[in-house]
């Protein structure tokens, strides 16, 4: 006679079909998104260098490059991250990667065509919503690829394809713009996107949801409405998720701004300045984040809330520097001091996605990354660089030429602060609100 057991079984991938059971195959398909990740940056961070040329071809103002560089592009960014992440909780996010690299890239290849500003505006809403469909699917990847204890780290090595970005955009389109213009380095830098998108279709493996955790995941998709209600309900969320988007405020508009304030205050070159932005805000920037979320996994295991305590050290030791930044008469004393926080202010990025993972269920993570970007957009990539272009333009008939300088000075250090208030208030609640987290 056999006995049966009444436990309950959970239908959950066994090894064998499991296509991330060899870690080699993990950590190409980490690095194969990171790639993807700094296309995404590249192609974003190409007109930041590429403003000043643009702006006298097209005879643009500053409050029009903001707009171009941060709330028109990030209002459909993120308009469009919503239903991207809903397709990528139900379909095959690997696809859906894919298919959007191909649409940011191609879009930033035409941008090169454009002869006005509603053909330049028109091309960077397209790239917007390319690149809407990357980072959420990836995100959810990722995190059924590698077990939470693993997570922020491999998160945070993902997200070091911002700076990479940051790094390849500013060096190539700085002297690509000095030698070729600004068209051809559009064209550029767009089409090896294309061959990456057919790259990624074929030799990324789609994984199994929640096998990095033992769980298996539900074949009901979640609404957009339970996975917000979910998040909202933590209040250490609502506060990670501000802090987020104000530490981007400050990176995004340095990012896009930092370049025209060297030029016009400093009379830097795009070709010389782009090799120095390249080099403090890609690859110290790469160090930061991928960094952070390395010593975040370290320490996190003693206890949870330093996920929200890493930004708050890091964030008020970025902000004497800041300031000297734009204070600075001498532009490579104000490009060293750019150093310390283009390294330390990003240690905040992949904590926090990390964290948010942590407080939801399987088939929430990509909306969960969808509406943590969406905050984050809008309020960084938003708000930011056209915040700083309006105020420069307030301050122009007073300051000329320094009124950017100004603007910066007055503007970034307070909101970094603000920034450093909402992750310490964060951490109050942390332990409890991921301990309360659906399966």
């Amino acid at each position: 006679m056999s006995i049966e057991s009444t436990e309950p079984t959970q239908n959950l991938a066994t090894p064998t079909h499991n296509p991330y059971a060899s870690r080699s195959k993990a950590y190409y398909a980490l690095g194969v998104l990171t790639v993807v990740y700094s296309f995404n940056f590249i192609d974003r961070q190409l007109l930041a260098i590429l403003q000043e040329a643009i702006k006298d071809e097209l005879s643009l103002s500053d409050s029009q490059l903001g707009l171009l560089t941060g709330f028109a592009f990030a209002a459909f960014y993120v308009t469009a991250g919503i239903p991207i992440a809903r397709w990528a909780d139900r379909g095959n996010r690997r696809n859906i990667v894919a298919l959007s690299l191909f649409i940011w890239s191609f879009m930033t290849a035409i941008s090169g065509f454009v002869q006005n500003y509603i053909q330049l505006l028109l091309a960077r809403i397209g790239v917007g919503i390319g690149e809407a469909g990357g980072s959420p699917p990836s995100h959810a990847i990722i995190s059924d690829i590698f077990p939470p204890e693993r997570r922020a780290s491999a998160i945070g090595f993902y997200s070091t394809g911002v700076n990479i970005g940051i790094l390849f955009g500013f060096l190539a389109g700085g002297w690509l713009n000095e030698f070729f213009g600004w068209r051809v380095a559009f064209l550029v830098v767009g089409a090896p996107g294309i061959l990456l998108a057919i790259l990624v279709r074929f030799t990324v493996a789609e994984p199994v949801r929640g096998l990095s955790e033992n769980k298996t995941a539900s074949d009901e998709s979640v609404p957009f409405g339970d996975v917000l209600r979910t998040l909202w309900s933590r209040r250490s969320f609502r506060h990670l998720a501000m802090g987020a988007g104000l530490n981007a405020f400050c990176g995004y508009s340095a990012a896009n701004w930092t370049a025209s304030f060297m030029i016009r205050t400093h009379e830097m070159g795009t070709g010389e300045l782009g090799t120095w932005l390249s080099l403090i805000l890609g690859g110290g920037g790469a160090i930061g984040v991928f960094g952070g979320g390395l010593l975040a996994d370290y320490l996190a295991p003693r206890d949870k809330r330093w996920y929200a305590w890493l930004p708050v050290i890091t964030g008020l030791l970025s902000l004497p520097f800041m300031a000297g930044i734009y204070l600075a008469s001498n532009p490579y004393l104000a490009l060293s001091l750019a150093i310390v926080p283009g390294v330390v202010s990003n240690v905040y990025l992949g904590n926090t996605i990390a964290t948010t993972h942590g407080l939801v269920g399987l088939r929430m993570r990509a909306m969960a990354s969808a509406i943590l970007f969406l905050i984050i957009n809008i309020i960084g990539l938003g708000m930011g660089p056209w915040t700083i272009g309006v105020a420069s333009d307030m301050l122009e008939p007073s300051l000329g030429r320094e009124s950017l300088r100004y603007a910066m000075l007055y503007i970034l250090p307070a909101v970094m602060f603000w920034s450093v208030c909402h992750f310490f208030l964060a951490s109050r609640t942390l332990r409890e609100d991921l301990e309360a987290a659906p399966q």
